[in-house]
């Protein structure tokens, strides 16, 4: 009986096919815009190309765990009971960074409207498709594996930085289509980066304290859905993002709850 043979480097092999899988995904996103299919088509392929990291996942998992299925990893990562505590001070800080968003936009662009969507009905379509097509395809392998790996080796926070670092990197293809140029281009990406790097350290924080997997889909979820709610020039709302979540992820940094940004913290396979 041939026995599975684990990977020596789970994490680096985890990256590296994510995005061979995600690349030709991404291309057929562009070649059905350019064909002209239906918005609904779109949102779909779409929708199927920030899941690569869970199929990457999911092809490695036998590689990474032999002896472990991978319905029951799944399982484990959303058993543990969810504390009110977290989730509140989660919302209250995404909020409190979308509401200062919204009033710098509005001091300094005095914009007409200044949210995208002005339906009910727009607004649940917009949530439930930024919640298939980020969180709920992307954080099992980013937080649920990947981060976990890597605290094996080191620190929560330097994890999260390590990981941080690719996932956004992971996202260079969407940078390229933005149709900023030169020294836009360069402020998009920058901003993007911090913003990433400190929503991963926010992640962290918050996922060791609360080992539940929605943790990091909360947070992922509200980051992405906010930032799209606004009417405003996108370089500048990444960058009051990135300003923002970096301060939250500084004062985290210092404030380092029950240890879990510096410590070894132990988190079940």
């Amino acid at each position: 009986m041939s026995r599975t043979k684990k990977l020596k480097r789970p994490v680096a092999s985890f990256i590296l096919l994510t995005n061979v899988i995600f690349w030709p995904i991404f291309c057929l996103v562009g070649a059905v815009k350019l064909l002209g299919f239906p918005t609904l088509v779109f949102d779909v392929v779409r929708c199927l190309s920030a899941w690569s990291s869970t199929f990457a996942f999911a092809i490695l998992f036998k590689k990474i765990y032999p002896t472990q299925s991978f319905a029951h990893f799944v399982k484990k990562k959303l058993t543990n009971k969810l504390h009110l505590s977290v989730i509140v001070v989660v919302l209250a800080i995404q909020v409190s960074i979308f509401f200062m968003i919204v009033l710098l936009v509005w001091n300094k662009e005095g914009v007409d409207s200044i949210l995208t969507i002005s339906s009910w009905g727009m607004l649940s379509y917009y949530f439930i498709k930024n919640l298939l097509s980020g969180p709920l395809g992307e954080e099992l392998g980013w937080r649920g594996f990947a981060l976990l790996e890597l605290q094996k080796k080191y620190s929560p926070l330097i994890a999260s930085i390590i990981i941080g670092f690719w996932w956004g990197m992971w996202h260079v293809p969407i940078w390229l289509t933005t149709g900023f140029m030169g020294i836009d281009l360069i402020k998009y990406s920058l901003f993007f980066m911090l913003s990433i790097i400190s929503t991963s350290i926010i992640m962290a924080a918050f996922y060791n304290l609360n080992q539940n997997l929605i943790i990091p889909i909360i947070i992922h979820q509200f980051f992405n859905f906010f930032i799209g709610l606004i009417n405003g020039n996108l370089v500048d709302l990444l960058m009051y993002n990135a300003i923002l979540y970096s301060l939250a992820a500084i004062l985290l940094i210092l404030i380092n709850p029950k240890n879990v940004l510096y410590k070894t913290v132990s988190m079940n396979n």
